[in-house]
């Protein structure tokens, strides 16, 4: 790209002001190849006195490692109107810094007095920025471990705390005590699982079905005493969701089947529960499903025979609506529905029609 200069006298001591204060490593050049302006960031770059290079030819830069057939050649073609360079990468050698290397730009700066175009050029060394960039990638790694170590170790955590939680509810003498103390130890489960599937993930968010899967696993393994009798299925979809989102479902998901656990298969009766996690662009639905003996006709007055409020309260932090049906047992189902989406959709519907 060319760019357009009015060569007055005031434009162009313009121009040689704004190149000799620039920071990045600058030369303005007139179209015999005479440096007309130094920026200071060359100078400190190349450690050497604007006095010195301003009004010489610029093949006698440095030690005169500038003169070589391809930097000639370069800068010769694009003062003719050959077309510009672009970050053509140049290796060089003088007595001073031994072998490096440059990376060119050069643009012609188009004057319309009629007094003569000009030539910019901006020289970068790729060695610095590929190595700021290796540090910066290495940073980013360094991050990323810390932060999975840190998730590592609150994952361990809320493990402690569950078999604390476990071992208070062994010893107790009080059943209803012991209830509480179990689904208070489910979870906190269920959140040290959503932190284990961070620590072994660098997506920042959390894999929902070997999540869902886990959970339900350790659900099964402390509350069911006869795999054989009953069984829990996860059907859940390969999505990865957020871990704020994630802590939710896997509280919900943890209250539906305890609850189906506690009251849906009384007498040993063998029987299943299924979990199950579907998503659109609409929306998404979370469902939690047995063949059980089904819900009671006669629920407790303000309840919802869920036994508890916090899938209410998750509920409504999801911003999903909760249906409770089944021909067989009990089906209750979160659904979410993403109300921009359907939004723009109506709006496209109404243009269409």
């Amino acid at each position: 790209m060319t760019t357009v200069l009015p060569r007055s006298r005031e434009g162009l001591a313009l121009a040689v002001a704004t190149v000799s204060a620039a920071t990045a490593d600058l030369l303005l050049v007139e179209q015999d190849l005479t440096v007309l302006a130094v920026s200071d960031g060359f100078c400190r770059t190349f450690g050497i006195d604007r006095t010195s290079v301003e009004g010489q030819s610029i093949f006698t830069l440095g030690s005169g490692e500038w003169a070589t057939p391809l930097i000639t050649s370069m800068l010769t073609t694009t003062v003719s109107g050959g077309g510009n360079i672009d970050a053509y990468e140049v290796e060089l050698c003088n007595t001073t810094r031994g072998e490096f290397r440059l990376s060119f730009d050069a643009t012609m700066v188009r004057d319309t007095s009629g007094n003569g175009d000009l030539m910019l050029v901006a020289v970068t060394d790729p060695s610095e920025t590929r190595m700021r960039e290796r540090e910066r990638e290495s940073l980013f790694r360094d991050q990323g471990v810390l932060l999975q170590e840190l998730q590592h170790r609150t994952a361990n955590s809320l493990q402690i705390i569950a078999s604390v939680l476990m071992q208070s509810a062994r010893k107790t003498s009080s059943d209803e005590l012991r209830g509480y103390l179990h689904d208070a130890h489910h979870r906190v489960m269920s959140v040290a699982e959503v932190q284990k599937q961070l620590a072994v993930t660098t997506l920042g968010s959390v894999a929902l079905r070997p999540y869902l899967s886990q959970l339900c696993a350790n659900i099964g393994a402390s509350l069911i005493y006869d795999p054989a009798q009953l069984e829990i299925v996860v059907d859940a979809e390969d999505a990865n969701i957020a871990p704020e989102l994630s802590v939710s479902v896997g509280l919900v998901v943890t209250e539906l089947v305890i609850n189906a656990l506690k009251h849906a298969f009384p007498g040993q009766r063998r029987g299943r529960i299924d979990v199950g996690y579907r998503s659109t662009p609409m929306g998404w639905t979370l469902t939690v499903a047995d063949d059980g003996v089904g819900m009671p006709r006669e629920r407790s007055p303000g309840g919802t025979g869920l036994g508890t409020s916090i899938v209410e309260a998750l509920a409504k932090q999801l911003r999903a609506r909760i249906d409770i049906g089944g021909s067989v047992g009990t089906k209750v189902t979160l659904a979410h529905v993403n109300l921009r989406v359907v939004a723009g959709t109506e709006s496209e519907l109404r243009r269409a029609v």
